[in-house]
C-alpha cells in the first residue's frame, strides 16, 4: 500500500485531529537519518525547501504552528565550513551552545545535534532580533557509519521553525493588564467604630468573636 503524501505545495496538510509532535530523538533517527542514507521515511510529512532562500514569515505552512523542512546547508565561503544563512530581509544567527540528541534506549549514545538561531532584521551586525526561532538539527554518524562506504552525497539538516509567543502577550504585544483589588464582603455599619473607609476595615473589639464582618481582599485582573 502506498503512504499518503501530507505536503501539497510546500505546505503540511494533516487531516482534522492529527497533530506533528515528534521528539527530537524521533527527528534525527526516524526523519533525518532516513532522509540522510535516503531510506523510506515513516511518512511524506516534511517538505523539501532551502530555508534561506526565504524570510520565516514567507515559507509555506501556518505561521502559528511548527514548521518542519528538510534544507541543505550551503556554504557561506567556497573553501570554508560557515554555512550562508542570509535571507532577502535578514539572517538567521545562532544562539547558545549545540544541545546532543541522545538515544533513549540506555546507552546514551549521541546521534544529533540541534542548533538554536534567531532571526534578525538587516544586516550584520547591526540586525533587529526578532521573535522567530529556528531549531537546526543534524546527523551525527558513529565510527562504523563513518568509515563505510555508504556516505551521504548532501549535507541534509532538519529545520523547525516558529514564532516565539511572549507570556501574556496577543499579537505580538505584551500584556499591561492591571491588578485591582475590591472588597465584596466589606458592610456598613452604623457603629462609627466598625466603619469602612476607602477600602480598608478597621478593626473592632469583635473581631475574634465574629468573622462574618472581616473583609477578604478579592483579586481581579481587568483588561486595559
Amino acid at each position: 500500500m502506498d503512504k499518503v503524501n501530507f505536503v501539497k505545495n510546500g505546505e503540511l496538510r494533516l487531516p482534522p485531529g492529527f497533530r506533528f509532535h515528534p521528539t527530537d530523538e524521533e527527528l534525527v533517527l526516524q526523519y533525518l537519518k532516513r532522509k540522510v542514507f535516503s531510506c523510506p521515511l515513516p511518512a511524506s510529512i516534511i517538505p523539501e525547501l532551502h530555508v534561506c532562500k526565504s524570510d520565516p514569515w514567507d515559507l509555506p505552512g501556518d505561521l502559528e504552528q511548527e514548521r518542519y523542512f528538510f534544507s541543505t546547508k550551503v556554504a557561506k565561503y567556497p573553501n570554508g565550513n560557515r554555512s550562508n544563512r542570509a535571507t532577502n530581509s535578514g539572517y538567521w544567527k545562532a544562539t547558545g551552545l549545540d544541545k546532543q540528541i541522545v538515544t533513549s534506549k540506555g546507552n546514551n549514545q549521541v546521534v544529533g545535534m540541534k542548533k538554536t538561531l534567531v532571526f534578525y532584521r538587516g544586516k550584520p551586525p547591526n540586525g533587529s532580533r526578532t521573535d522567530w526561532i529556528m531549531h537546526e538539527y543534524r546527523l551525527i554518524l558513529n565510527a562504523s557509519q563513518s568509515q563505510s562506504h555508504v556516505v551521504p552525497m548532501e549535507n541534509w539538516v532538519l529545520c523547525r521553525i516558529f514564532l516565539k509567543r511572549r507570556i501574556g502577550a496577543k499579537n505580538g504585544e505584551e500584556s499591561n493588564s492591571k491588578v485591582v483589588f475590591y472588597d465584596f464582603l466589606a458592610q456598613n455599619k452604623t457603629d462609627s467604630s466598625s466603619s469602612v473607609a476607602s477600602g480598608i476595615t478597621h478593626e473592632s473589639d469583635e473581631h475574634e468573636e465574629s468573622s462574618s464582618s472581616n473583609t477578604f481582599p478579592y483579586t481581579i485582573r481587568r483588561k486595559p
